[in-house]
């Protein structure tokens, strides 16, 4: 055993040696499988950073309550006294102060031009109340100012200034009759609510004529022990009918839509690229026994024998499937990763600005697929290399 596996060492690494003066084959399938890799993880790295963008807005203790029934914030809707039964339950907490950490939000949509295309999108205008910036632990000012109450003032997302026309400091937006003065920019972890605009919740209500209707209700509880406590205290009110979700829970539900359509169109493509590039690594192996049919003959009449000659042809198709993962790997990552583009969400009807995501998973995910690639598009010629008769082989010029 030990015999043969120095035998293939040594004619493996002669194979390794000869791949200069086969550049040109061997070029074929280094390049096909960076295509694979390279569109299947790019791809992918939408769905990856849609994912992450949606998930990054989960506050720890902070749950999202709906209207039962409601698949999202849009086809939801609570009355002021729900909603104030919501803020006062059992478990919420409160501040220093002791009014209860919790903001009652309306959500419309409103058009606004992107950079790029100059063509409106719909963009989410969130009204909030004063705790909603305790709601959420990471968002934070970065420049100008917070809206002031009973103002029409906006504060823009960062995600949403830098993708859509029209955000920065001092700008001032018509929406239908009412024009807007942004007074202020902010960031929440790079998470979809950077994809939104805010305002004072109580004058989105009059613009917008929703009387004193909310759509949602956000809490933050003292800890995750408290949630039963919580629901309970909701459940036995016979005034509310509502729905309590997590924050994580309720984004993650949200991007599982365009996150597996992009993966039900990111996996058929790569299969299909991946046959291709198989084919082209079998001409490529085909070629390279081709040049090396009397070398290899000969060392099979030394006394090598056809175990070590298949896998030397095998380490060879795998090794330029490699090198062409890793050429896909690092290009995709240099020109994707972080690229931000922004998307419908079907579930809000509105656009979430998110950046592509390269992650450690997907890049395994693409060398994986890469020595696949190598494993069947050199298995055919390895075979051919050892059933070609060693006298008709010597005497092939």
């Amino acid at each position: 055993m030990l015999h043969t596996l120095n035998q293939a060492v040594a004619v493996s690494l002669n194979n390794i040696r000869g791949l200069p003066s086969r550049l040109g084959a061997s070029s074929v399938a280094v390049f096909g499988t960076a295509c694979v890799v390279g569109v299947f993880i790019s791809v992918l790295s939408m769905a990856a950073g849609f994912q992450k963008t949606m998930t990054a807005a989960g506050s720890a203790n902070t749950y999202i309550v709906t209207r039962e029934g409601a698949i999202s914030e849009m086809n939801s809707g609570l009355s002021f006294e729900q909603t104030q039964l919501i803020a006062n339950a059992e478990g919420v907490a409160k501040d220093a102060d002791n009014n209860p950490i919790a903001s009652a939000e309306l959500y419309v949509i409103v058009d606004i031009p992107k950079k790029t295309t100059n063509t409106d999108a719909n963009i989410p205008l969130r009204g909030v109340q004063g705790p909603a910036f305790k709601v959420r632990d990471n968002i934070k000012i970065v420049e100008g100012r917070n809206f002031t109450p009973g103002q029409n003032e906006l504060i823009v997302g960062r995600a949403a200034q830098s993708q859509f026309a029209g955000l920065n400091i001092g700008d001032t937006i018509k929406f239908g009759q009412s024009e807007w003065n942004i007074v202020g920019v902010f960031e929440d972890g790079g998470s979809v609510s950077e994809s939104e605009l805010w305002c004072d919740v109580r004058i989105l209500q009059q613009v917008y004529r929703r009387g004193n209707s909310y759509q949602s209700v956000r809490v933050k509880l003292t800890g995750e022990e408290v949630l039963p406590e919580f629901k309970e205290a909701l459940a036995s009110d016979p005034r509310l009918t509502v729905s309590i979700k997590s924050e994580r829970d309720y984004y993650a539900e949200q991007s599982e839509g365009l996150t597996q359509f992009i993966k039900l169109i990111g996996y058929p493509l790569a299969i299909l690229m991946a046959i291709g590039a198989i084919f082209g690594a079998v001409n490529t192996m085909y070629s390279s026994v081709s040049a090396r049919t009397r070398e290899m003959a000969t060392l099979r009449a030394l006394g090598f024998g056809n175990f070590p000659i298949i896998i030397s042809t095998l380490v060879e198709s795998v090794l330029l499937a490699f090198v062409g993962s890793l050429i896909g790997s690092v290009f995709v990552y240099m020109v994707f990763n972080g690229y931000t583009v922004s998307t419908m969400n079907g579930q809000s009807f509105s656009q979430v600005v998110f950046a592509f995501s390269i992650t450690p998973e997907l890049l395994w995910q693409g060398m994986n697929a890469a020595i696949w690639i190598g494993l069947i598009g050199g298995v055919f010629p390895a075979i051919h290399a050892v059933r070609v008769p060693v006298v008709v082989a010597l005497r092939e010029s």
